[in-house]
């Protein structure tokens, strides 16, 4: 994701918005803080996060859950789900 001023978003717009639709996200600044942020039109919001590096893609191949480690527990499963779940 790109940084910008709004001076150059003001100077340059034409460009700038060009380089959003072509599906780069900028954040504009004013007095050094983020004011706003340029998306391209079509992006979900979960698209924004991987372009943002908010959140990545899943493996390709699937989790085999046969070569996670098991371990043996004093506590049963009711009693670990009580704990996880507190005073709710």
């Amino acid at each position: 994701m790109t940084t910008i001023p709004h001076r150059e978003l003001r100077n340059n717009s034409s460009k700038i918005l060009e380089r959003v639709k072509n599906g780069e996200i900028i954040d504009v600044t004013n007095n050094g803080e983020v004011a706003a942020t340029l998306i391209p039109p079509s992006a979900s919001p979960f698209e924004r996060l991987l372009q943002s590096g908010g959140v990545r893609r899943a493996a390709e191949s699937p989790v085999d859950f046969r070569l996670v480690p098991r371990i043996r527990s004093e506590m049963g499963t009711s009693d670990i789900l009580a704990d996880l779940r507190g005073d709710r």
